[in-house]
């Protein structure tokens, strides 16, 4: 396999990504356009995945979204889920124009909250013609649910801390996670699963010098009213692979999963990764060769 620097154009800006390229590419073939997790860069779960679909003879294409990681972008750390539908679309626009790349046969793979961004920009982007998600995360769904008043009356102290923001002209922001697990133990972090995301997003396992751990504020008003699922039964058309993991836990990725593999009109196969839980499908390999064989075969007869 070898690895290939490419930057994709985004209006007045750029994404920074990397393509994964198999040793003996079949020519012109198919490609993968992944869509990571939320706060995530490419060289993290997204090389993972494209690594080992490269060594399955997939070309696979992944980047930074734009105010993230070594993409531009301004304000830094934005987290707007219509801007990450529309990275996938430029990395298509990129994408079909490399050679060996059959533009007729181009794929997304989409993880955690990149699974809902995958699925929200297939529904209108046809040119992506095989849609797979592991854990996928309905990033809208997820945040509503964690307010402890509500959505609205989150989105009624988001607008007042925006117009704070524009009187004092500094914006604010949120970590996604405790920067460390000693900081988690500090705040009383007792769920598994956000201990879980902690090891691997904030110690050497898999923290990137890219990737800083924050989430612009006003990301939050968007992500409040996004629906990554909103006319699934009537737009996606396309074959899909859902991916989940068996321990459920608390992220809601299985049953994000679930729902989408109940509403889609062209479900193809779902795959339950047994003993696994939502962060383990990030970079276990026992678990992520068991995701990409399934997936190398789904796109090999889906692409």
């Amino acid at each position: 396999m070898s690895l290939q620097h490419l930057t994709i154009p985004r209006g007045p800006i750029e994404l920074a990504a990397d393509l994964h390229v198999p040793a003996d590419p079949t020519t012109p073939g198919p490609a993968v356009v992944l869509s990571t997790p939320g706060s995530s860069v490419k060289e993290q779960i997204g090389a993972n995945y494209a690594s080992r679909l490269a060594a399955h003879g997939i070309v696979a294409l992944v980047f930074d979204p734009a105010h993230q990681g070594r993409s531009g972008g301004e304000p830094r750390d934005l987290e707007d889920p219509y801007r990450r539908g529309e990275d996938i679309s430029y990395a298509i626009d990129t994408l079909a124009t490399v050679p060996g790349i059959d533009p007729d046969r181009i794929g997304v793979l989409g993880i955690c909250a990149g699974g809902g961004y995958a699925v929200h920009t297939a529904r209108t982007d046809h040119r992506i013609k095989a849609v797979g998600v592991v854990v996928p995360s309905n990033i809208g769904t997820s945040f509503r649910s964690f307010q402890p008043d509500g959505p609205a009356a989150a989105l009624d102290a988001l607008a007042a801390a925006r117009l704070a923001e524009n009187r004092t002209g500094e914006l604010g922001r949120e970590r996604w996670l405790p920067d460390t697990p000693a900081e988690a133990d500090d705040l009383g972090v007792t769920d598994v699963d956000t201990m879980k995301a902690i090891r691997y997003y904030r110690t050497e396992r898999g923290k990137s010098e890219y990737s800083t751990n924050r989430r612009l504020s006003r990301s939050d008003s968007l992500i409040l009213g996004y629906d990554a699922f909103h006319l699934v039964e009537e737009l996606l058309t396309q074959p899909l692979q859902v991916v989940l993991a068996g321990r459920k836990g608390t992220t809601g990725s299985y049953e994000a999963g679930m729902q989408l593999w109940k509403r889609a009109p062209n479900p193809v196969d779902l795959m339950v990764v047994e003993r696994a839980g939502h962060y383990e499908m990030y970079d276990e390999p026992e678990y992520v060769d068991a995701a990409v064989d399934r997936l190398a075969d789904f796109y090999t007869n889906h692409l």
